[in-house]
Order: structure tokens, then sequence, then C-alpha cells
């Protein structure tokens, strides 16, 4: 009775979900944010699905990306030549990616499944952030691998990819993967596949997936990066409205996304030695608002059971423990759903990271403020991951008076505290404190047509 209802459901969300096909994508006049053919900004919230097309069926797939769709993500990243022993073990099907492990010789048999990922991504008004390959594929570092990449060959595998997606409207090419090239060789043979889908794809974005604490422009400020990524990585230490501002000192200027933040259900640096916190949804939150907040282009939610499409049974990649269908609802994709509605309510492909609005101590510690303001002077938002209270430059907007929202990023619900005169200085207390407590005070011009959700 249960696998009926599920069938049922995911066949009446499929029919919700979908919209038109998606269009191509371009980078907006002023750089900052991505657009479509209508100049309509594109705001990006992904989700890692790493493994998808190597370890999922058909339905198994059309389960991840209904659920995805009916949450509001717009994006998918996931990879063809896959990180956990993607070359030599068969994907559902039994059919592994190359012939002879040679990038060369596809076999059509496996990039049928890839073509049918694209294809249903398309149909539900989203788009694939596809990656040819793993980065363990030119730079080994750790895992499978094994190297197969020359810059001759790289070359020759971009262009087939290139060739066999072309007509494709819902793909942006994402090189690299988990790692930075360490020598000439391993950044010629990026360049090289850069390079071969270039020769045959000019309409399509393309950007970089790069290894943990670092941006793509570190490696490659080059032509063909449309936008910069960064990989903030699985630790609560780490800064990520950094990276974003540290993104928009360099020259050319592009737009930024995070790649690949804290995961949700990851015990966190998980790397080193011992037992460590497990991170939640209340990391999966901070990340994404500092994120956005601080002027990135969009968003990329990751969960540690779900990457690696985790069943009970198989083996357990740093110690997933949770089966990625269960994890499909755990609650930090959810309330990404509410991080887009809020955020689509304003112009936010406008928004300016300013801190100087704030008035109040505020350490760069987990409970550091993070503001930002339209550029008309016409509405701030202000994040505090801790609860902790804020008090605005209010004199900012344009306006004599304001109206202030809190709006509770867990539930997507917002409540109307009080309206002020700009000269005033008030104290912004959240109702509750601590970690998890987390809230946007918003702050409008009192004439604004702006719904708060």
């Amino acid at each position: 009775m249960k696998k009926t209802f599920l069938i049922v459901l995911f066949g009446l969300l499929s029919l919700y979900v979908k919209g038109q096909t998606p269009q191509l994508l371009r980078i907006s006049e002023n750089k900052k944010h991505i657009v479509n053919q209508d100049n309509e900004p594109f705001f990006w919230l992904g989700g890692t699905a790493w493994e998808m097309i190597h370890r999922l069926n058909k339905e198994e797939i059309d389960l991840y990306l209904t659920d995805r769709a009916s949450k509001g993500f717009t994006i998918i990243q996931t990879v063809i030549l896959a990180e956990l022993d993607g070359l030599n073990t068969p994907n559902a099907y039994g059919h592994k990616p190359l012939i002879d492990n040679n990038p060369e010789k596809i076999n059509e048999k496996y990039f049928e499944l890839v073509d049918y990922v694209i294809n249903k991504a398309s149909e539900l008004g989203m788009y694939i952030g596809l990656l040819p390959s793993w980065g363990d594929k030119f730079n080994l570092k750790w895992g499978p691998g094994p190297v197969i990449f020359t810059p001759e060959n790289a070359e020759k595998y971009g262009e087939l990819l290139a060739k066999r997606y072309l007509d494709k409207t819902n793909i942006i090419w994402v090189l690299g993967g988990d790692r930075m090239p360490e020598n000439d060789y391993q950044y010629n043979i990026v360049m090289a596949m850069a390079k071969g889908i270039r020769k045959i794809d000019s309409l399509h974005l393309m950007t970089y997936h790069p290894a943990g604490a670092y941006k793509a422009t570190d490696s490659f400020n080059v032509e063909w990066l449309d936008f910069d990524m960064f990989q903030s990585g699985h630790d609560r230490s780490a800064k990520e409205y950094n990276y974003v501002l540290k993104s928009h000192q360099v020259s050319p200027p592009r737009p930024v996304i995070e790649a690949e933040a804290r995961y949700e259900n990851i015990m966190e640096k998980f790397w080193e030695p011992g037992e460590h916190a497990w991170m939640d949804d209340a990391d999966v939150r901070l990340t994404a608002y500092w994120t956005m907040l601080s002027g990135a282009a969009g968003y990329t939610y990751g969960c540690h059971d779900i990457w690696q499409m985790y069943t009970i049974g198989a083996e357990p990649i740093s110690k997933a423990r949770t089966g990625w269908k269960e994890a499909l609802q755990l609650p930090g994709s959810r309330q990404m759903s509410y991080m887009k509605e809020i955020l689509t309510s304003f112009p936010w492909q406008n928004m300016v990271n300013n801190q100087t609005l704030i008035l109040n101590d505020n350490p760069e510690d987990q409970g550091y403020i993070v503001s930002a303001i339209g550029q008309d002077n016409d509405f701030i938002i202000a994040y505090t991951p801790m609860g902790r209270a804020i008090q605005l430059y209010l004199s900012k907007i344009h306006s004599n008076k304001i109206k202030a929202f809190w709006y509770n990023p867990r539930s997507g619900e917002s409540v109307l505290i009080n309206t002020y005169s700009t000269t005033e200085k008030p104290i912004f207390k959240p109702w509750a404190t601590g970690r998890g407590s987390d809230f946007l005070l918003i702050i409008l011009d009192i004439n604004s047509a702006i719904q708060i959700p």
C-alpha cells in the first residue's frame, strides 16, 4: 500500500513541477549574476548528486529529480566519470562509461543514461551542472582513479561531449571535480578539455568545481571561465562570506557560486582522526545565507548520504549513516526552498553586501551577522545565525519610515515587528538565541510593495 501511495504521489509531483523547457543561460551585463535569454535572473539553487548517473536506475533518478524540482531546486550537479570507481564499476544497468578506459571511446549504452538525466531534468524545468569527469582522473590525490587523461585525449573527450549535447539548453559545463591542478601537466589537461568543448560549443556556460577551501579563479582566471565557483567545505570554521567577497575582487568581474558547502548529515572535518560533530540543517542555513547575502549568484545544497546515493549494505563513504531516499526528507533541503522563496520576493540580484549597516558589536564567529541592502536603498536584509540582537543604520533607507519583520528560515514564516522612523535606532531581539536559532531581519520602505511570505 505504501509503495503504491508513493508511486501515485510522485506521479502527481511530476505533473506539478513540469515547466517550460529551460532556456540557455548567460552572464548578466553587470557580471554579477546569471540570466536566461529573456534577461530574467536565474536563481542557482543547486543540489550535489555526484553519483546519480553512476549508481541510480531510471526510477530512482526520477524520484530524486522530482523531489528536488518540487522543492524549487533549479540545477543539479552530477558527474559522467564518477568518483566512486566510476570507470570500472558499472552503472545500475551494467554499463561502464568508456571502452578500455579510453576517453576517446565513449560507451553508447552508458551515455544513454546520461542523456536520460539531462532530458528528465529538462522536463522538470531544471538544469544539469555536468561534470565531464571527477578530478581523480587527472590528479589522483586520493581515491581509486585511475588517471586516464592527457592533454591530447582530454581535448578529444571535450569535443565528443560538446557534439553530443550541443542542442541541450539545460546544461552548464563544470570542469574539475574536487581537485586543483598541482603542476603544468594537470593544468594543461583541464585547459585542453575546455578547448575541446569550446571548439564545438560556444552556447553553454562553463565553470570549474575546485577543491575544498579554493575558488576556481585561484587556478583558472581564463576566458572560458564564465563564472567563479568555490568550495568552502565541511568545516564550521569556514567563513563562506569571505569567498564571495574575495571572488568579487578578482578581475575581470564574474558571478560567483558556492558549489559545495557544509553538507547536511556529514561529520565535520571527517578527514581528521577521531570523532567530530555531525553537521545539520543549521549548518546548511548558515552557509546559504552567509553566501547569498554576501553577493553570490547562487548556492548549492549538499547532503552526505545523497551525493554518494548511499543505501544500506553498500560501503559507506566517510561514515554515511542514512539511506539517500530517507535523507531526501532531511530538513535542510526544504529550508532551501524557503530561502529561495524569501530572496526571490526581492530583486535579490541587485542586493549589495554592506556590513556598515550593523551598528552593534559583530564578532566574526559562528554568530556573525551578515547584511545586504537593495541597490535602490529600499530594503535591508540582515541574517543573525545565533539569534543575536541587531541594531541597524535605518537612515540608509531612502524613506522616512520603515516596517520591520522577522523571518524564520526554519519554517518559512514571517511576523511584522513594528513600524519605525528611520531616525530611530531600535535594537531588534529575536525570541530565541543559540545555535540553530537563526533569523532574518527584514527592513522595508513603509510604502514598499514587496510581499513577505
